[in-house]
């Protein structure tokens, strides 16, 4: 019986083994490169000095003093000086016209009744005085006010005292001190307190001149223990003494590269803001960044300085800088080399332990409005390594790694990643501008606990995770510098089949939206949907298209590309199909006729209008372009436009590219934004840009 039963076992496992392989290759990861050259790059990959550069550059928060401010900041110098190290002859500061900053001096809160005790110091923890708080020397009664709402206010004399709230410093002093005429505040805001109860936020007062008092920041756990002193009656009397001043500042950038073979080629540019502000420290924001794109440029230039990476082709430029503020007139001041620049590398936030974080290692993609290959060269690497650093129970029951890209010092852990829409806010975005022209992404784990806080510290980051960041970085930087006809036609293979999932998605998402919707609104809803897969499928063709920059033999390469395109189209037209099947049964079912997708008369007149871009959008860089907007705008009588066309302003205008309609730009909007944009909206924008001169029909 025992004898029967186990073969029977063994037959089971034999026949539940057979799909299971049929559907996945758990044990074939690949890259665009050959193996022994991703080897390389793996073995060379250092995330222990990545990791180090942090503690140099951010070890833990720092007054920084006037000396810097008048010369060279730390952290530039560090980098510059490294970079020389390295061999990256061409290593260089560039200085641009600042303004000027907060600079905290002193920063002391001790309470002098009934005891005395030391609640917080600027030299003890920088965070814990908020940045535009003004010079004081004040002794005064605490009051707790709550949250700081106005109706926390209600019933109390809160003149000359300071206000103890568990509100945001910078909203409750300006009703509370500005309004109200408190000497200070005292607020232990946090925005994970039962996450982490030390947590102090970097925090400022934004106050007219002249008019700020002081705010001081406790943490959750100190200040807790203070409200609850005071809501049990206690008359707490403190001391605050704030010194500070304000400093001169100069935009410093720093510049190095590895040039490529061929002078006349186009660039990479890999990029990290090296300042959050000037008081302000990050070890994961972002110190983590700067440190893996220094860690990247050495070991591409270690490996090609040895001859084992053939030198690329196109030069990899590495770039960092204060974050918006010096990357605007970088890109301002070098427009020819602007024109070369193929694509950019972002890193912001890249090091923190995954599991302590809760987060995940992701790639933000570009917009429909930018279509370029470099999404599916970074999913590549993205998928590589994430799928490299499993363990999958197909392969067997071991627990092993199916490649083990670990840093010595580092966690064991699973590289847990996604590849997500389009996301903003950072230096990025400066490449990806309408004036500008580079399509950029940016590379990040989030979430992050300790976002814009003082407990954003190196014992968050992981040399695991910093060696991976500094692969993925460097594999997609070489690949996109040292690509050639027989590698670009690779990149554009994959994109199409990476495209089949993503048209996939939509007709998902599709089918789900129409058949949540009500009798009324089907028609609409249907119509709507279908646009999904067509704008995906439309964007797909596009980034196909994007491979042609790659390419040597333009002509013979064009039509290869046009051959995948014309896949793309197949898969377009298949699920397209799908949908109408779906919809016929779901109408069907409703008591509906099939919906009619004859286009109305507004349609017809968006289908063809047909915006090209003019050379002025690019005239001036980076934003140039919107005071011709604006002037356009009072022109029309339309100083207040619609809200959906203003919120996707940016979008609208990256999706004029002379083949785009404005039906099709309406379709490719709702397509990656939550709300609906109505079609009038869009024409109407189109109108202000032909106004302005930025586009004709």
């Amino acid at each position: 019986m025992n004898q029967k039963r186990a073969v029977l076992v063994a037959l089971i496992v034999l026949f539940l083994g057979i799909p299971a392989g049929s559907q996945m290759t758990p044990w074939l990861q690949w890259t665009f490169l050959p193996q022994n050259q991703m080897d390389e790059i793996i073995g060379e990959a250092s995330g222990e000095t990545a990791f180090n550069h942090v503690m140099a550059m951010c070890g833990f928060p720092r007054d920084r003093k006037s000396a810097e401010y008048a010369g060279t900041f730390a952290e530039a110098q560090y980098v510059l000086d490294r970079l020389k190290d390295y061999g990256l002859a061409d290593a260089a500061i560039l200085r641009f016209p600042g303004g000027e900053t907060w600079d905290g001096v002193k920063g002391e809160l001790w309470e002098v009744k009934p005891g005395r005790q030391k609640l917080a110091s600027y030299t003890d923890l920088t965070a814990m005085l908020a940045q535009g708080s003004a010079p004081a020397d004040v002794t005064a009664e605490l009051v707790w006010v709550g949250d700081g709402e106005p109706k926390d206010f209600e019933g109390l004399e809160v003149k000359d005292k300071i206000l103890v709230t568990s509100g945001s410093a910078g909203t409750v002093h300006n009703i509370g001190c500005i309004n109200k005429g408190a000497a200070g505040i005292i607020s232990f805001a946090s925005p994970r307190p039962l996450f982490d109860p030390l947590i102090v936020p970097w925090s400022g007062l934004y106050a007219r001149s002249g008019a700020a008092k002081f705010a001081f920041c406790l943490p959750p756990r100190e200040g807790v223990l203070l409200r609850d002193r005071l809501k049990h009656g206690e008359k707490i009397t403190v001391r605050a003494v704030v010194e500070t001043k304000t400093e001169k500042t100069e935009l410093q950038d720093i510049v190095a590269s590895i040039s490529g073979t061929d002078a006349n080629a186009q660039e990479v540019i890999v990029t990290a803001h090296i300042f959050e502000g000037y008081s302000m420290f990050g070890a994961n924001d972002n110190s983590s960044g700067s440190a893996a794109v220094l860690e990247a440029a050495r070991t591409l230039q270690r490996l090609v300085a040895e001859g084992r990476l053939p030198k690329p082709r196109r030069t990899i430029r590495f770039f960092w800088a204060p974050e918006f503020s010096g990357t605007i007139p970088y890109v301002k001041a070098e427009p020819e080399r602007m024109k070369r620049t193929l694509c950019d590398i972002n890193l912001d936030m890249v090091g923190d332990q995954l599991t302590k974080s809760l987060a995940f290692f992701t790639v933000m993609r570009t917009t429909y409005g930018n279509p370029h290959y470099l999404n599916d060269v970074m999913e590549n690497y993205y998928r590589y390594v994430g799928e490299a650093t499993r363990s999958y129970v197909t392969n067997g029951m071991s627990g092993t790694m199916n490649r083990r890209i670990v840093a010595p010092t580092g966690s064991e852990e699973p590289m847990y990643y996604y590849i997500g829409t389009h996301f903003g806010s950072s230096d990025h975005e400066v490449f990806n501008d309408w004036g500008v022209g580079i399509p950029g992404v940016v590379m990040n784990t989030w979430p992050d606990q300790w976002y814009h806080t003082s407990e954003d510290r190196p014992d968050k980051l992981d040399p695991t995770q910093m060696k991976r960041a500094v692969i993925i970085t460097a594999a997609a930087a070489y690949t996109i510098a040292s690509a050639d006809d027989t590698l670009a036609a690779r990149i554009a293979a994959e994109i199409v089949s990476n495209a089949s999932a993503r048209i996939g998605h939509q007709l998902a998402r599709g089918l789900e939206e129409m058949g949540r919707t009500d009798t009324a609104a089907f028609p609409a809803t249907y119509k709507r949907v279908r646009g999904y897969i067509e704008a995906s499928a439309r964007d797909e063709r596009a980034t196909v298209g994007s491979v042609l920059q790659l390419a040597g033999d333009k002509a013979g390469f064009g039509r290869y590309l046009a051959e995948l395109q014309a896949s793309v189209t197949g898969l377009e037209a298949a699920h397209l199909r799908t949908m109408d099947q779906a919809m016929r049964r779901q109408a069907a079912s409703l008591r509906l006729k099939p919906v009619d997708l004859r286009l109305s008369v507004a349609e017809k007149k968006a289908a063809a209008l047909i915006p090209k871009p003019l050379a002025k959008i690019k005239a001036e860089g980076f934003q140039g372009y919107q005071t011709a907007i604006q002037e356009a705008r009072k022109a029309l009588g339309t100083a207040a436009p619609d809200r959906s066309a203003s919120r996707n302003a940016s979008e609208i205008q990256l999706l004029c590219d002379g083949k785009n309609s404005a039906l099709d730009i309406k379709k490719m909007l709702d397509t990656q934004f939550r709300q609906e944009t109505p079609l009038e909206a869009v024409v109407g924008f189109l109108q202000v840009l032909k106004k302005a001169g930025l586009v004709n029909f």
